[in-house]
């Protein structure tokens, strides 16, 4: 009988000693450790995302052909595709001597109005003194006062003419009217250009800032585009890099393709755009009207399947919460649904799942 009871008591102990480290292992697994991350369900301001297609073009003006105002021979071309520029900087020259030439003569022909008129006032002076003698005839005194005046008017026009050449002259040296990057050479060193009945191209330059990003947007979401609002954009030649611009003007009239109503947003970009080629296509999020919304970091959120969840501590265990998620912004999540504010919500890694807390 005693070995019996013995028997009895020991098989006793162990199914009360099962029951508590079960009890215990339980505990262990559905109360949240000092090494999980939790964060709280808050309220804080975003912006009404409008998502659009974009494409990456050049300003109305910002590419400019330039080109030779007079002919001659290129001694001279500094740029290349590519390189930039500033304004002022010299592109080209041309062979120069023949127009040093024609400004030499013009200011020789200056020169000799300039001795004609000496020469004439000094006729005019001395039958002027004579006149007044009644030694020459007063017809006479008048004509060399008109000869005086036209030769100071051939003066005049000998100086303006050596004025002309010589502007012509620094038209020899071709720079760059605005700064920017040559986008085409159209001529090469050593080649002859005839400017007589059309301005050659010298070389297209695009200019710095020129560009800007056009997003087409569609009809139900215009409402909400409004000029100064931020932009985000990414480019398929650089998926990982961000852009950021501000939209500057909406077109009035809408764009019509394949019966969808779209408005063209003309979008200034801010960020250095040097990555940037004309014709890119491009992603963009248009930060529209700003609401309230509650958010929780966008690594609260959990998948299953096609479902969204997170776990929420609750009563000093883990209890899994469905949620209806909204849009997301710098790492956060709108939860439009399932959560309150105020809720603690894990962060670190996923539990035992068979140890949480059947949702509620």
């Amino acid at each position: 009988m005693k070995r019996v009871a013995a028997l009895g008591c020991a098989a006793l102990s162990m199914a009360v000693g099962g029951a508590y480290w079960g009890r215990a292992l339980w505990t262990a697994r559905a109360t949240p450790t000092e090494a999980s991350r939790f964060t709280t369900a808050e309220w804080r301001t975003m912006a009404t995302t409008v998502i659009a297609t974009g494409t990456v073009r050049l300003r109305v003006g910002a590419e400019v052909r330039v080109g030779s105002q007079v002919s001659g021979i290129v001694r001279m071309l500094n740029v290349t595709v590519g390189s930039h520029i500033r304004l002022g900087d010299v592109i080209a020259e041309i062979d120069s001597r023949p127009l040093e030439a024609q400004l030499a003569q013009a200011r020789a022909q200056a020169l000799v109005a300039e001795q004609e008129v000496r020469q004439a006032e000094v006729q005019f002076a001395r039958a002027q003194q004579l006149g007044e003698r009644q030694l020459v005839p007063r017809q006479q005194v008048e004509d060399l006062a008109l000869a005086v005046d036209s030769a100071k008017a051939k003066l005049a026009k000998a100086e303006r003419d050596a004025d002309v050449v010589e502007t012509t002259l620094s038209y020899a040296l071709i720079r760059a009217p605005i700064s920017g990057t040559v986008a085409s050479v159209s001529t090469q060193e050593g080649e002859t250009v005839a400017a007589s009945f059309a301005t050659p191209t010298f070389v297209t330059i695009i200019g710095d800032h020129a560009l800007q990003l056009v997003a087409m947007v569609d009809e139900t979401d215009i409402g909400a585009v409004t000029p100064g609002n931020r932009v985000m954009f990414s480019v398929e030649a650089y998926p990982d890099r961000e852009f950021e611009g501000r939209v500057e003007r909406i077109a009035p009239k809408a764009t019509i393709v394949s019966g969808v109503v779209n408005y063209e947003v003309m979008i200034g970009i801010n960020s250095a755009a040097d990555a940037l080629k004309p014709d890119m296509t491009s992603n963009v999020s248009i930060r529209a009207a700003e609401r309230q919304a509650l958010v929780v970091p966008s690594a609260a959120i959990r998948r299953d399947g096609d479902a969204r969840f997170v776990l929420v501590e609750q009563r000093g265990s883990l209890a899994r919460r469905s949620v209806t998620l909204g849009g997301v912004e710098g790492g956060t999540t709108e939860v439009k649904s399932g959560l309150v504010v105020g809720d603690r919500v894990l962060m670190g890694p996923m539990p035992n799942t068979a140890a949480l807390e059947a949702p509620r």
